[in-house]
């Protein structure tokens, strides 16, 4: 849990927003460009990156409305299914009212269900105000989604939705660019091997045989010269001839 969001009187930023989603369904950089693709917006693995750095990195950059309501649109996408036909426009100016409407049809939440889960973390929401929030900003009863109400609903979300981490996924996707390694999710799993042997570094694996399987062995002297010598001859016995008695 990223300790920001526990903080009251700090504002939510749209990287704050984006980290968070990143964060608890375990997107990497390549799913992430993937989701920004989705809604017809091209990114780059540096701008991605650069996106979900700390507020006070140097290499910071914020995102702004119209990239985090592409990333949005490309997570109801993703989560729900692409429609066919025209995709939704991204938003230039983006409020809190917006993203927790986006939040609310990608996860495909009714009203009841998402009161529920911001009852999870102890924040109290009731229907009306909650559908206050969806009003049309000229309505009589709008009301202004203000950024508690998000904070609280993006860890509702992180505790229930979160994707758990496994420890040879955690190396961050740049770092194995870096290296020149294949990201994790593009590797190929290791096959199990026999119990207690343990593989030579130079060793070919051959898939299928056990590793300290031996070659089959060929007679060098068996006859190949026609199909008639390679039958095996058999002996024949008359019945009696077997029970024949010995000579006295």
């Amino acid at each position: 849990m990223l300790v920001y969001f526990s903080l009251l009187g700090i504002l939510l930023n749209n990287n704050d927003v984006l980290r968070r989603l990143r964060y608890t369904f375990n997107f990497n950089d390549k799913q992430m460009m993937a989701l920004f693709a989705s809604a017809g917006m091209t990114t780059s693995r540096e701008q991605v990156s650069q996106w979900l750095k700390k507020d006070n990195d140097s290499d910071f950059i914020s995102c702004t409305d119209v990239e985090l309501a592409s990333f949005l649109n490309g997570f109801i996408n993703e989560r729900r299914g692409k429609k066919a036909g025209p995709q939704a426009v991204a938003e230039k100016r983006l409020s809190n009212n917006i993203i927790l409407t986006k939040l609310k049809i990608a996860l495909n939440l009714k009203a009841e269900e998402l009161i529920a889960l911001l009852n999870s973390v102890d924040f109290r929401l009731s229907k009306p105000e909650l559908s206050a929030f969806s009003r049309k900003t000229d309505h009589q009863h709008y009301r202004e989604c203000k950024d508690q109400v998000l904070r609280n609903l993006l860890q509702a979300i992180d505790k229930k939705y979160h994707v758990a981490r496994t420890e040879k996924f955690i190396k961050d996707d740049s770092e194995e660019q870096s290296s020149g390694k294949p990201p994790s999710s593009e590797r190929p799993k290791k096959l199990g091997s026999a119990k207690g042997y343990k593989s030579k570094p130079d060793e070919p694996y051959v898939e299928g045989a056990r590793p300290n399987a031996s070659a089959i062995y060929v007679n060098p002297n068996r006859n190949k010269s026609s199909k008639k010598d390679s039958v095996r001859k058999t002996l024949k016995l008359r019945p009696e001839d077997i029970y024949k008695q010995p000579n006295k």
